[in-house]
């Protein structure tokens, strides 16, 4: 990520949790049972089989909000964006917060 995105990420996150966007609280079991697609990409349990992609499980709740929606609002290019905006455009604010409460309660090692 270049220094230029990571300011970004961060003058977003912070001007989310400010104005208390990023108190999504999503339901797990819910977002569990949406990931089924996401795993094609992101593994079936968060942890990426193919390099460059990255991994969901355990990432922060809030980011993957603020991700998901960016796709969905199509504020993210490059890499796979359009591949990601495309999965993001069907999805429901609360579908978004479900994947996101799922993912986030993964274990960051996948498990292992």
């Amino acid at each position: 990520m270049s220094f230029g995105k990571l300011i970004f990420a961060g003058v977003l996150m912070t001007g989310m949790a400010a104005s208390g966007m990023a108190t999504a609280a999503g339901d797990v079991e819910a977002g569990k049972k949406k990931a089924g697609v996401c795993a094609a990409c992101h593994g079936q349990n968060g942890i990426a089989q193919i390099p460059g992609y990255p991994n969901l499980a355990g990432q922060n709740e809030a980011y993957l909000v603020s991700s998901l929606k960016a796709y969905k609002n199509k504020q993210r290019s490059g890499g796979q964006a359009p591949v990601m905006q495309g999965q993001a455009a069907g999805l429901s604010d609360e579908d978004i917060a479900n994947l996101a409460a799922y993912y986030a309660s993964l274990p960051a090692d996948g498990g292992k």
